[in-house]
């Protein structure tokens, strides 16, 4: 049996459409690949300040890592470690912890090339307000509280 002209068109032109709207609905590996990025992984607390230390506030630095402030009930002290999402090539990173007394601040800062962290740092945090600041590269961040 011969199909007209007519019906080998309409069919040829059902066979596009289904095939389009696969095409449409049904994404490409290399399209979905290209898309796809990978979220990095948020730092956490490596236990640089020592025993007894307990994390108590953290700032963002950036997109690059994080601040954290800890305390030692035991000592008094507070301190402070600036550390990367992800280790790497050393870069400029800083770690900065302030006793405020009224409008007189005792910094104390570690900085220089690292590959994951800057610090420890501590400082004596009874009877003081507390400043804690991180730098990673371009990126900064810092917060202050946990007077006591």
């Amino acid at each position: 049996m011969k199909l007209s002209r007519r019906a080998t068109t309409a069919t040829a032109l059902t066979g596009l459409a289904l095939a389009g709207t696969l095409a449409a609905t049904t994404p490409a590996t290399a399209a979905t690949t290209s898309k796809t990025t990978a979220k990095a992984a948020a730092a956490t607390y490596n236990g640089a300040c020592g025993t007894g230390y307990g994390v108590i506030d953290s700032t963002p630095v950036g997109n690059s890592g994080t601040v954290f402030l800890t305390w030692n009930a035991a000592t008094g002290k507070n301190c402070a470690v600036t550390i990367r999402n992800t280790a790497g090539s050393k870069i400029y990173m800083a770690v900065e912890l302030n006793a405020l007394v009224g409008h007189e601040s005792t910094p104390v800062r570690d900085d220089g090339q690292y590959t994951s962290y800057a610090g420890p740092v501590y400082v004596d945090g009874r009877g003081y307000c507390i400043e804690w600041y991180g730098v990673i590269g371009n990126a900064s961040g810092g917060d202050s509280g946990h007077c006591g």
